[in-house]
């Protein structure tokens, strides 16, 4: 019997874990995760930036987390010997509308407490001569690292501690008792006092697998992404964002300055036919079908229609794609668009037909259960897990079976 299970291999799971192992030292803990090692799926398809915060609601968890996240995980690599850097962010507008936009974002950033500065168009052509627009807000705390190696120093302070880990044990059922949760796995049957899900992409599927109803579905959107060729790579000093129009769910296509010097142009967002759909012809008729069948999917569809048909236009025909970062960025030509990963963001989706925006848990008497996790999770890791942690430890106030030796804030982890 564990103490602890924790579903999910991904940054969100292995912060949690290596937070709950430091919190109850000695506990029995366990991980599973049903890929052969950490961060195969949202982790580390990402883009690696390092989030600021700039674009989230002020008092959300997203902008709580995010701000916290961006202290805690350079604190965190420091510690770990890993790799990050700090070029900031540019916030680039290319029109008069755009700037009026930007004005409520420079407000926004002030809320959300960011350290930040607005820079006119001479400003921006001083610091990015090859990037064109009207004006800009520089972020000088966004960074990049890999995250794939965050949640790799992340598994290894965990089993250090005494935590344990099965890779390649996918959950068929879960069951709830008065006393302790089953999980059964492709790699066996495990039981224990207390259940953490961080499932991502399948996160609706494992609450439903209690016989709970989550209240949303998961519904996948591939991010799609090109590399400049290397000799591209000096093209920008910063991260490059547009400006985000208010009415869109997604930031549009960007450049990012990746930790191994190269450039990436993306993400856009497209419905993917499978939940880790990673390629166009990634489908999965059983995944399609729930999808396209769900009320609450249809209804953001039907909401999202033209600016969905634009997102597949320019997924089929890169010189759509082009012309987004071509915008404030008019250098880049057809044939420096390379081949790229994509990567496959969960979005929950009410079943009212909304696209949750921020992050969503759920809870039983022996679990709690990450349902949304949108961007900036990989930044906010740290403090999300803190805050699991927290909430797991008001659970179990009434079930007396655990010792609370330790507690770690996460802004020192």
């Amino acid at each position: 019997m564990h103490d602890f299970i924790i579903i999910g291999g991904g940054i969100l799971g292995m912060s949690t874990a290596m937070q709950l192992q430091r919190t109850y030292p000695d506990s029995r803990m366990l991980l599973l995760e049903k890929e052969s090692a950490p961060a195969r799926h949202q982790t580390g398809h990402n883009s690696g930036v390092i989030h600021a915060g700039v674009y989230y609601t002020p008092g959300s968890l997203k902008a709580r987390f995010c701000l916290a996240g961006n202290v805690a995980t350079k604190a965190f690599c420091e510690q770990h010997g890993i790799a990050y850097q700090v070029p900031g962010k540019l916030l680039v507008a290319t029109n008069e509308l755009e700037m009026q936009r930007m004005q409520a974002l420079w407000e926004r950033t002030a809320a959300n407490g960011i350290q930040r500065e607005w820079l006119n168009a001479g400003q921006l052509r001083e610091r990015e001569p090859n990037i064109q627009g009207f004006g800009a807000i520089l972020v000088p705390s966004s960074g990049i690292v890999d995250y794939t190696e965050v949640t790799a120093a992340m598994a290894r302070e965990f089993v250090e501690a005494g935590g344990e880990i099965r890779y390649g044990a996918s959950v068929t059922a879960l069951q709830e008792h008065l006393q302790e949760v089953r999980v059964q796995t492709s790699a066996g049957e495990f039981a224990c006092r207390f259940l953490v899900t961080c499932a991502g992409l399948h996160a609706d599927r494992v609450v439903r697998m209690l016989g709970l109803d989550p209240g949303f579905s998961i519904c996948p959107f591939r991010g799609e992404y090109f590399q400049l060729p290397a000799e591209r790579n000096r093209i920008v000093n910063h991260l490059i964002y547009p400006i985000p129009d208010p009415s869109m769910p997604f930031l549009g296509v960007h450049l990012t300055r990746m930790i191994d010097g190269s450039v990436t142009v993306g993400p856009n967002a497209v419905l993917a036919l499978k939940r880790e759909g990673y390629r166009k012809r990634d489908i999965s008729l059983a995944d399609s079908w729930q999808m396209l069948t769900n009320p609450g999917l249809l209804k953001v569809l039907k909401a999202n229609l033209r600016p969905g048909l634009g997102e597949l236009k320019n997924s089929l025909f890169k010189r759509g794609y082009l012309q987004q970062v071509r915008k404030y960025c008019p250098s880049i030509r057809l044939g420096d668009l390379k081949p790229y990963p994509a990567g496959v963001r969960a979005q929950a989706v009410s079943d009212d037909g909304r696209l949750i925006d921020d992050f969503l848990f759920r809870h039983s008497r022996r679990s709690l259960h990450v349902c949304n996790a949108p961007s900036p999770a990989a930044t906010s890791a740290l403090p999300i897990g803190a805050h699991i942690v927290e909430q797991v430890g008001s659970q179990m106030q009434g079930l007396p079976i655990f010792t609370k030796t330790k507690v770690v804030r996460c802004d020192a982890a």
